[in-house]
């Protein structure tokens, strides 16, 4: 594809929108690590929900949504549509603890709720574990699709796209700090959406497509492997079992609460918790994670499924695609190329937009995990561990080295990933089995952090097995893999909790007394710490568990009222349109106690 003049202009003026306001945040970030790695803790809701959103709507993540579209049909997305169990859960019953919490990163949560060395060795480990190798993998994956992207655009080899977004994320992450990063973050955002709306009307209005009531028509004639039915918004759970259970049954009931997925965290971790410690209140920690479940599941998917449903008449194999495309390299040939394949379909003008919005997308998400990875190395390893008495501007200039050392280690690991889907099972994988904890923990005073230690180690353990049975020939499905992994690693850790090292009760007594746990897990420490002042922000189980409920139908009817709408299902539509009033007026109604009481 060649980009016009015009388009070249479109792409300059996106780029010193999003990133020339950042830079008057320099002076502001570099006064300590408050400010670089929390914004002093002074983000408005909007700020810190927008933020969460365009981290999420990574350079991938359309590439993602449109292999497994193309593999797994429309249902397929429950792998990811399941989280809002998650993220609803979230709001509820965690946001406004992490704020209470006021710690600068949730791995300093450790030494607050924990006690004794293991508390520091837990917290040490997961720094490096996450903040290094978690997060550098997550770094490949949105940089392979950048890669990808810039490959059937362009013509660029790997090292050629690397080096062009490492050189202008690693200079704003550095500079700016989260400040800087918010602000991208809140204009990208926008920028992205404008260009993916874009791309699916010119897609689905391709003249191979013929618009979306030929859309419909036309991929309704289709059938995948085993009779797959794409446009189906659950899987056929007649005629396809198998299938089901791995994108729908294993997701609603296992994966959601049982595994650690950044963004998608049980209980809330890594740059969700980071925006949440950031914000200026309780109540805006809690409105900011509503504002994000609802924007990531609603807004977002349907423009990137509707390309993906179309690349499925435009290019019903992966060889159509290359011999569209007789220069690209094989070895990033899969149905993820799929979507920067039907880019060709932009006139002159949103070519340049749709550049810029994918400049947006990946920068948004990358800058986010350079500045959260490099919390984790300075402030929960390098200032806890290795030197604690050094000055503020010492550790800013720490954290700015870290941003640069963890992208060159991000790009090397993009040459070990061929697809967006693979990486994806890889973290989830990776993540298995851990996930309870990180709900229950919270809730119950007996988790320990021996608990945590032998988490993390059973569901690794476990994971290298497997991958070593599947290499001598003993293979399980993503799915078996999963609930084998959840299993073990559930049982290691509740075992740890009874007969590990207990928590010292002077730190579950003023863990209590700060971030005021509720349930009838603390019983027992509530009873040790007798009555609390009421500041108006006592919260109990039956309303948290209305508001889970009632914001889960909220996202689920809205997203789905929008497919069958888009499908010309207008009976359907209007029935979940209802459902989604209905449930939003519930929701409203639990959310404004909370919200009057965490103003403060």
């Amino acid at each position: 594809m060649r980009l016009q003049l015009l388009d070249w202009l479109i792409v300059a003026a996106t780029l010193v929108v999003c990133f020339v306001p950042a830079l008057f945040f320099g002076r502001r970030a570099g006064k300590n690590t408050s400010e670089f790695f929390a914004s002093g803790r002074a983000v408005p809701w909007w700020l810190a929900g927008l933020s969460m959103v365009a981290t999420t709507f990574s350079s991938d993540t359309p590439n993602l949504v449109t292999d497994i579209v193309r593999r797994n049909g429309v249902a397929g997305n429950w792998v990811w549509w399941a989280f809002v169990l998650t993220g609803v859960s979230t709001v509820f019953f965690y946001a406004r603890m992490w704020r209470r919490s006021g710690v600068l990163t949730d791995l300093e949560f450790y030494e607050i709720r924990y006690s004794g060395k293991a508390a520091g060795v837990v917290r040490g480990f997961r720094a490096v574990y996450l903040g290094l190798l978690y997060n550098c993998m997550i770094m490949a994956t949105v940089n392979l699709a950048a890669c990808k992207i810039a490959a059937v655009l362009f013509g660029l080899h790997r090292w050629q796209t690397l080096l062009m977004v490492g050189t202008l994320n690693v200079i704003f992450a550095a500079h700016a700090g989260l400040w800087g990063v918010l602000v991208i973050d809140m204009i990208q955002f926008f920028i992205k959406m404008s260009a993916v709306i874009a791309a699916a009307y010119f897609a689905v209005n391709a003249p191979e497509v013929g618009g979306l009531s030929a859309l419909v028509e036309k991929v309704s004639a289709l059938r995948g492997p085993d009779n797959l039915a794409y446009l189906n918004m659950l899987p056929d759970f007649t005629n396809n079992w198998d299938l089901a259970v791995a994108v729908f049954i294993m997701p609603v009931a296992v994966q959601w609460w049982a595994v650690w997925y950044p963004g998608s965290e049980p209980g809330g971790g890594s740059y969700i918790a980071q925006r949440m410690l950031a914000s200026k209140s309780e109540r805006d920690a809690l409105g900011a994670v509503l504002f994000f479940n609802v924007a990531h599941y609603v807004l977002r998917p349907w423009p990137w499924i509707l390309v993906a449903l179309a690349s499925l008449i435009v290019y019903p194999e992966l060889s159509d695609i290359q011999r569209a495309f007789p220069d690209l390299d094989p070895n990033l040939l899969g149905h993820d190329i799929a979507y920067p394949a039907m880019l060709k379909f932009l006139p002159v003008g949103f070519i340049g937009l749709m550049v810029g919005g994918l400049i947006a997308a990946n920068s948004s998400t990358i800058l986010t995990h350079l500045n959260w990875g490099a919390s984790y190395l300075v402030h929960d390893f390098y200032r806890r561990f290795i030197r604690r008495d050094a000055g503020e501007q010492h550790y800013v200039r720490v954290g700015r080295v870290t941003t640069v050392g963890l992208f060159v280690c991000a790009a090397g690991m993009v040459y070990l990933l061929d697809t967006a889907k693979q990486a994806f099972d890889i973290i989830l994988q990776i993540g298995a089995g851990t996930g309870l904890l990180y709900l229950v923990r919270w809730f119950w005073w007996r988790v320990n952090a021996a608990s945590e230690v032998v988490a993390m180690t059973s569901s690794f353990l476990v994971s290298a097995g497997l991958l070593a049975l599947a290499r001598r020939g003993t293979e399980f499905s993503t799915s078996q893999a999963l609930l084998i992994t959840v299993v073990i690693t559930t049982v290691c850790w509740i075992a740890a909790a009874y007969l590990g090292p207990q928590t010292d009760a002077a730190v579950l007594r003023e863990f209590y007394r700060k971030v005021r746990p509720f349930g009838p897990g603390w019983a027992r420490i509530r009873a040790e710490v007798g009555p609390l002042p009421d500041d108006g922000t006592a919260e109990n189980i039956p309303r948290a568990l209305l508001g889970w409920l009632a914001g889960c139908t909220m996202i689920w009817s809205a997203l789905f009222a929008t497919g069958n709408l888009l499908y010309g299902r207008t009976g359907y539509a209007v029935a979940l349109t209802a459902l989604f009033v209905i449930s939003g007026a519930v929701l409203i109604s639990v959310v404004r106690p909370l919200w009057r009481a965490g103003a403060a």
